[in-house]
């Protein structure tokens, strides 16, 4: 499916995410998916993924028995393991005996069938891969981190937990626990069983102290060591038959980025091991900082590690590594793969401890991605796992030759644009509004620009300044960024520091512009810097031209928002070709715009375009990105919602190729800028792809793919109760890009909020890596709970107020006693007894019967009493009651405990205290998300305007209008502003009608109609007129109602179309080309030319007696009142200038019947009013036109019926006239012979088909013997023309030179690339009948080359440009065709004269042989 690609980064914090088989097919688990790499070559390539996992990849491991070693198994947080086949990439089986997420899993290596799995609540499961049986075992209630099966023994499996706790289970006794090994006091993260079946390959002190005063040897009995890597920053090596540790290894503390470790700090960590096979004495593990250590367990001290990479600077990991696998190839080679949190895959030769290569990956959304113009193949990548790529594609040494840039960006990357003609120089935009620019080839830091975005950075582009010239004289670039808040900003690149400038203000300063300017939402400026487009939220692209943004069109062809838009390329392609615009939007079809005219003629006032020049069909979903080839002509690629790709060829609306290998939708597309075949896509799920155009096996895009995955998200994720407990400590899920994931996806969010990205420290000599260590859940055994008994039920007491001084009175009666003898001696003696202090100590209890001093004292030990036990309320109550009302309010306000009775009584503290508790209650109030409540206490202190604030800042519009209606005067700014917000809230919501009344309250009438227009139905169209022309915006009112007359008028509703331009004044030439439309549309369908019923039409519409150039004149004087004698607006020179403003796009194909039928009676009405103004020449141009409409769009006998309507008994004398005026008029005179000829074409088509109908019958026959002699040499004469023969021929040479450069192209390509190999097909060729007879009958030895056929392109070419230009304009029908029906009709009738015979039979010979004609023109000519 694709070349080379960038996957998605390796899971985070799991045991065994990543395994390799011995074919050197590795297997890594990110995000739900298992992607497949190829790491038995030089360098690796990913081959393929596994998909079907609901939730994030725990645990993956190959079956490593011969014969079996394609097959895998997985786990997850879903709770299902998997069992997969690797070469079909197909799912086997799926067991779900786990009811909680799965921690972990391994295939055993002795028992080809047997994996067993362990979850996070300690439940550890067999399953048995050749009979789909499973058996479930608990062998302790705590949180699995790790597992592994024995090499030796199929039952042995060793299980490590949360706590530190490792155990060792017999599954062939129903999960008998072994040995509990006890030593690591924190989670295990590892564990490795010794390839090597004896524990007498190490020597080593003995740690039990009982047992080395014995003198036991650890090989004493039989057994097999296991290591363990722990979070204690230590590794052990354990004896299985002993159950105790014989060696103890500690991490070493190096030195990095020039400081050391300091023991002391507890670092990051995740302690990997892995013993390599057939290496017993050596063990890898993993360090502090991403370093690979080789432990040899035979040494002592500093000798016993060696680090892996030290040849060379840069071959190490950067971050904690996470998993490592071995493979011995076959070629002699091992091979030691890592995993790390620096989203890096690495290969390791073990015999040199050498990094051999690289594969990086990618940890978020690919937004955006974009070759540099200037270095060729240096492609930047924009990830929402805050980092920026610059990926080499052509290096040949390092195939993934990437650079990692992520100082100072801090967000997800949402754009990039390379700088036009400084190398290296790449500006980005991010998530949180930022703007910089980095110097890729410098090592420091970007430049960001002074000037923030409030939202995501959609787009950046450079271009011409428009609003600060050059400094110094010299020609500078600006950068152009558009955000979500739907600002453009010009920044300057030489002094970010300074502010941006918003180019809004400068559109509506050239423009006069005075309403509310649409949100933008991307913009393009055109290659030579002369023209930039910008796309708007409510579906609408404006041209404007540069440097006065001189606004030159509007194009209101999309509905919905603008998400991508681009200039076709200027370099190597035709000039009308420069001016393609191609624009994207949340629509599925994609639009392209020809503004050749516009942009070389500027019009005097913005031109509204609502018709395309090509439309592109096919994608389901929104458009998010596309790129022009920059090696074809018009050749586009679009990326889309539903998850492919697409090829177009633009000028023949056709879908070329189509790539569907994406999981997800895409975001960005470019074309390789090397390789004319290649385009590289990213999306959503994390990849990057390569891959070739003509290798695809599809050509569109599926149909329902949007829905299936809809079906498909809903079936993978139903609704989950929610659980309000939470676990003591647990096991969190496994980690993506340093943050838990959870399974399911909110459908439809903005791309900034659908996936989970690591968010680094700000002032981190590094990468970013995740904000926190997260800590996975452990598992709480669940309480029976007893039923109470209902006798024993009483009605709870209120917590008292005085707790301490209660407890008091349940002493022993002896005590209670001797306090009231202590209470006599204080209330009546002289002095207290000794050490007594009432209202303290253990005397507290007295304070309330002694005086106010020692109640004060009581009160202070309740106090502190109730704050220790977290009683806040207690406290504030007591202050209270104490007169400390100040006080009480205080504490209320510090632990949120504030309420409705304390701020009734907080007035008596004073104003000012009161002021604050109000103050200090709404806070807590907003909190809790009280906000009415929050504002109303706001006005209680007289702060109108912050409630109103309040309000606005939590989308509550409706209650802060009310508010500010009823208490402030109606002129108030702030009313305005609350009206404009809330419309802008409810149209993005899809309310457009409210946000109209929102529009019209604030008196911005223009974006009324706009917001209501955008709904884009004939109702709402209407009333947007309406509410237009009420509002006094004449202009827009007019442009709303011709978009619905049209609608309407698509619809075959001319009663409604006419009903709404009535409405209008300045409409009536509209009016007047509906009214064409309707008549010819009633003539054609009353002839069953084309059967379109209209639903609703005027009387006048039906048939009536006189040619249709009749019944228009009758109908425009009866019923509009336009005649030859009309004058001022209703006169015919005025309402021609009106329709000639109209747009009229050329002929093409894939038009529907009723929109031809539009096109074409709009040049009607221009050719009726040319006739009332006795303008022959625009008169004939007109009407060629209005035929050449049916013709090109394929409607052939539509276009002959219209010919016999316009000129009856075949009448064609306006053009005999025109062309007795050639002189004066050389293309009118060219039209009226185009047409004239076309006529006769019909004529002689309906005699040849006449006369095959009787041909079979003896009177038809003897009619077609005894016509007049030379009857048809008039049309015989215009339609043979020796200067549109020849025309015809070149241009059919040229056609058929092209198509077999282009194959000979593309087999030359396919041969450079190696497919064509002694095995396979060649590349199809052309058909035969796509070619001359001479050609086809060519021998090999006579093929033409590449240079023989320029030649005669070139020679083609300049005999074509030799021709007269109106020639070409205004075409003939095909003088060969003509010939051979002439010839045909010569054999049975003498109505073509002997000399026009001869002449056809010389055009043919001289003509036809090179034409696919000349089969059938043998029989004339031998």
């Amino acid at each position: 499916m694709h070349e080379r690609s960038l996957p998605a980064s390796p899971n985070w914090y799991c045991s065994r995410s990543s395994d390799v088989n011995d074919s050197g097919l590795l297997g890594v688990g990110a995000k739900n998916v298992i992607f497949l790499i190829d790491v038995s070559a030089s360098s690796c390539r990913v081959t393929g993924e596994l998909v079907g996992h609901k939730d994030l990849v725990s645990g993956f491991s190959f079956c490593q028995h011969a014969g079996q070693s394609h097959v895998c198994v997985s786990s997850s947080g879903d709770g299902t393991v998997r069992f997969w086949d690797s070469d079909s990439k197909l799912l086997i089986r799926e067991h779900a005996a786990h009811q909680t997420p799965v921690a972990a899993v391994h295939w055993s290596p002795v028992d080809k069938n047997l994996v067993v799995s362990g979850d996070e609540k300690g439940v550890v499961v067999c399953h048995w891969h050749n009979t789909g049986d499973t058996a479930s075992f608990f062998p302790e209630p705590r949180t699995i981190f790790c597992l592994t099966c024995s090499p030796h023994t199929w039952s042995s499996v060793a299980v490590g937990y949360k706590d530190g706790m490792i155990v060792l289970i017999d599954v062939s006794r129903k999960g008998e626990v072994m040995h509990r090994l006890r030593g690591h006091e924190d989670e295990i993260h590892s564990l490795a069983w010794s390839p090597v079946a004896s524990e007498e390959v190490l020597q080593s002190r003995p740690e039990d102290p009982e047992e080395a005063a014995g003198g036991a040897s650890a090989g004493d009995e039989k057994g097999c060591y296991l290591a363990s890597g722990s979070k204690d920053q230590t590794m052990r090596i354990w004896s299985s038959a002993k159950g105790k540790s014989v060696m103890t290894l500690k991490l070493p503390y190096l030195k990095k980025r020039g400081s050391a470790v300091d023991p002391g700090v507890k670092e990051r960590l995740w302690l990997h091991v892995h013993w390599p096979t057939g290496r017993p004495t050596q063990l890898m593990s993993s360090c502090f900082g991403g370093e690979l250590v080789m432990w040899d367990l035979t040494r002592t001290g500093k000798q016993r590690w060696t680090l892996l990479g030290t040849s060379s600077e840069g071959q190490n990991h950067s971050r904690i590594v996470f998993n490592m696998s071995s493979v011995r190839l076959q070629d002699g080679r091992e091979l030691l793969i890592s995993t790390s949190m620096d989203r890096e895959i690495k290969c390791w030769d073990l015999a040199s401890l050498d990094c051999c290569w690289t594969l990086p990956t990618l940890g978020g959304f690919v937004y955006a991605l974009t070759f540099s113009p200037v270095g060729a193949g240096c492609l930047a990548l924009g990830v929402g796992d805050n980092m920026i790529r610059v990926w080499n594609t052509l290096t040949t040494q390092n195939q993934y030759d990437t650079r990692s840039f992520w100082q100072g960006v801090k967000s997800k990357v949402t754009a990039l644009a390379w700088h036009p003609k400084k190398e290296g120089t790449l500006s980005f935009g991010t998530d949180d509004g930022k703007v910089g620019v980095f110097e890729v080839f410098a090592n420091r830091p970007p430049q960001i620009s002074s000037s923030y975005h409030k939202k995501t950075v959609y787009t950046l582009a450079w271009g011409p300044p428009v609003s600060f010239g050059a400094a110094g004289g010299k020609a500078s670039h600006s950068l152009y960024s558009c955000a979500g808040e739907g600002v453009i900003l010009q920044h300057d690149p030489s002094k970010l520091s300074g502010e941006a400038s918003d180019i809004d203000k400068l559109i509506r300063d050239t423009n006069n512009i005075q309403h509310k300017l649409s949100p933008h939402t991307d913009l393009s400026w055109k290659p030579d810097g002369k023209v930039v487009a910008i796309g708007n939220e409510d579906g609408c692209v404006e041209v404007y031209a540069a440097p006065s943004l001189q606004q030159l069109c509007s194009i209101q062809q999309h509905h919905k928002i603008i998400n991508t838009l681009r200039w076709h390329h200027d370099h190597d392609s035709p000039p009308e070709l420069h001016c393609l615009l191609a624009s994207g939007s949340s629509n599925a079809t994609v639009y392209v715009h020809d503004l050749r005219a516009v942009i070389e003629n500027p019009p005097e006032s913005p031109v509204v375009l609502t018709e395309p020049y090509r439309r592109l069909c096919g994608h389901t979903s929104k458009i998010t990105g596309m790129a022009w080839s920059p090696h074809h002509e018009a050749r586009l690629v679009t990326v889309s919602y539903d998850g492919t790709a697409q090829v177009w060829d633009v000028l023949q609306e056709e879908p070329l190729s189509n790539y569907r290998g994406h999981v997800g939708y895409l975001l960005c597309v470019d074309w390789s800028p090397v390789d004319p075949d290649v385009i590289w896509t990213g999306g959503k799920d994390f990849t990057l792809h390569e891959w070739r155009v003509s290798k695809q096996e599809f050509t569109r895009p599926p149909k329902g793919k949007k829905m299936v995955d809809l079906r498909e998200k809903m079936k993978a994720n139903p609704k989950k109760k929610k659980n309000n407990k939470k676990a003591a400590g647990g096991a969190a899920p496994p980690q993506t890009n340093g943050e838990a994931v959870t399974g399911g996806e909110k459908a439809g969010a903005e791309l900034s909020a659908e996936e989970d990205d690591e968010v680094g420290p700000a002032s981190s000599p590094a990468p970013p890596s995740a904000p926190f260590e997260m800590q996975r859940k452990s598992f709480t055994a669940f309480k029976s709970k007893e039923k109470p008994d209902l006798n024993t039920l009483k009605k709870k007491k209120p917590r008292s107020m005085l707790p301490v001084s209660t407890a008091m009175d349940h002493r022993p009666k002896e005590e209670l006693l001797q306090d009231c003898v202590t209470l006599a001696s204080v209330r009546h003696g002289a002095a207290p007894p000794a050490g007594c202090v009432p209202g303290r100590g253990e005397h507290i209890h007295l304070g309330l019967f002694s005086d106010r001093p020692a109640l004060c004292r009581m009160f202070q030990a309740e106090e502190e009493a109730h704050v220790e036990a977290g009683h806040f309320d207690s406290v504030v109550y007591l202050r209270l009651w104490s007169g400390d009302l100040e006080g009480a309010l205080q504490l209320a306000t510090e632990k949120g405990e504030l309420s409705d009775h304390l701020l009734s009584v907080a007035p008596m503290a004073g104003f000012a205290a009161w002021s604050r508790t109000v103050e200090a209650f709404v806070k807590q109030l907003c909190l809790q998300e009280q906000y009415l409540k929050a504002a109303s206490h706001l006005l209680s202190i007289n702060k109108l305007y912050e409630a109103v604030d309040l309000l606005r800042s939590h989308k509550l519009y409706r209650e802060a209008v009310a508010l500010v209606k009823a208490r402030l005067p109606a002129d108030e700014p702030v009313l305005k502003e609350l009206y404009t917000c809330w419309a802008a809230t409810l149209e993005k919501d899809g309310h457009f009608s409210a946000a109209a009344k929102c529009h019209l309250a604030a008196g911005a009438s223009f974006d009324a109609a706009k917001v209501i227009a955008r709904k884009n139905d004939v109702p709402s169209l209407r009333a947007a007129a309406g509410l237009a022309r009420v509002s006094g915006e004449a202009a827009l009112a007019r442009s709303l109602a011709l978009r619905c007359a049209k609608d309407l008028a698509a619809a075959r509703d001319w009663i409604g179309a006419q009903d709404v331009l009535s409405g209008h004044d300045g409409l009536l030439a509209h009016r007047l080309h509906l009214c064409v439309a309707e008549l010819m549309g009633a003539t054609l369908a009353d002839r069953q030319a084309a059967p379109q019923p209209a639903a609703r039409s005027h009387p006048w519409a039906s048939l009536g007696g006189g040619g249709i150039q009749g019944r228009v004149r009758d109908v425009w004087e009866t019923h509009f009142g336009v005649s030859r004698h009309s004058a001022g607006p209703h006169g015919a020179g005025a309402l021609l200038q009106e329709l000639e403003s109209a747009e009229s796009p050329a002929p093409t194909a894939n038009v529907p019947l009723g929109q031809v039928q539009l096109h074409a009676s709009l040049h009607l009405t221009r050719a009726a009013l040319s006739s009332l103004l006795g303008a022959d020449g625009p008169l004939v141009k007109e009407l060629w036109r209005a035929v050449a409409w049916f013709r090109e769009a394929g409607h052939f006998g539509v276009s002959a019926e219209l010919c016999r309507l316009l000129f009856p008994d075949h009448d064609i004398g306006v053009c005999s006239e025109v062309l007795c005026l050639a002189g004066e008029e050389p293309e009118a005179a060219a039209a009226a012979a185009s047409l004239q000829a076309f006529v006769h074409y019909h004529r002689l088509y309906e005699r040849w088909w006449s006369d095959s109908t009787h041909v079979d019958g003896l009177e038809g026959a003897a009619a077609a013997k005894t016509r007049p002699h030379g009857e048809l040499d008039p049309v015989a004469s215009a339609l043979l023309s020796e200067r549109h023969a020849a025309c015809q021929a070149a241009q059919r040479s040229v056609g058929e030179i092209q198509e077999r450069l282009a194959a000979m192209v593309l087999k030359h390509s396919r041969a450079q690339a190696g497919q064509l190999h002694s095995g396979e097909t060649p590349a199809p060729q052309e058909p035969p009948d796509r070619r001359g007879s001479a050609d086809a009958e060519r021998r090999p030895e006579e093929q033409e080359t590449l240079l023989s056929l320029s030649t005669k392109m070139a020679e083609h070419q300049k005999r074509l440009g030799d021709l007269p230009e109106a020639l070409k304009v205004y075409p003939h029908p095909d003088v060969v065709e003509c010939c051979l029906v002439l010839l045909h009709l010569s054999k049975s009738s003498a109505s073509v004269s002997e000399s026009l015979q001869q002449k056809a039979k010389d055009l043919l010979s001289k003509y036809g042989a090179e034409s696919s004609a000349c089969r059938a023109a043998r029989r004339f000519l031998t």
